[in-house]
């Protein structure tokens, strides 16, 4: 039911919506289950203001592990890395530092749309039930992107001019 109702309300904000705000980065799957490994796919619609997209950021949130992000033939790849702020499990490996940014430099038109992805490791610490966001920051020749605002809390992305891309965290396999 709940899926249905999001699907319905996607559909009539591009039916209806669609010149009222801009379109943003997604993530797809929206969601996914604590404790697994989990393909995260961001979707980058368009540049910013008809210029190219040059450069996309992707902060990793806490609890997002073993990053690796996938390379894209034509576009250079950064890494940054950092300690997390608690140690977490791998697979039975207890980690303390990892990936914490993904940035990706190239040349993306306005005219076209492309995707950028990484596998990562949903720690088990991560609760069921909650939204994780990933800030998003979409660089162009001479304007920036900024999605990265988060929703308070009991409220929903709704309503925001530029939300940062979410992931809806489920229960363990």
């Amino acid at each position: 039911m709940k899926t249905t109702m999001t699907i319905a309300a996607a559909s009539a904000a591009l039916l209806f919506g669609a010149g009222a705000a801009p379109a943003h980065v997604t993530l797809d799957p929206p969601e996914a289950a604590v404790g697994t490994t989990h393909k995260a796919v961001f979707r980058v619609p368009h540049g910013c203001a008809g210029a190219a997209t040059s450069r996309l950021r992707i902060r990793i949130p806490e609890g997002v592990i073993g990053v690796k992000p996938m390379p894209k033939p034509g576009w250079e790849l950064e890494k940054l890395h950092g300690t997390y702020a608690q140690p977490h499990d791998l697979y039975g490996t207890p980690v303390s530092e990892g990936v914490t940014e993904v940035a990706w430099s190239g040349d993306l038109p306005d005219d076209e749309y492309d995707e950028f992805a990484l596998l990562a490791y949903l720690s088990s610490a991560l609760e069921p039930g909650t939204t994780l966001y990933f800030p998003v920051v979409q660089e162009c020749q001479d304007s920036t992107a900024r999605w990265i605002e988060l929703p308070q809390a009991g409220h929903g992305a709704h309503g925001h001019a530029t939300p940062a891309p979410g992931l809806d965290l489920t229960t363990g396999r």
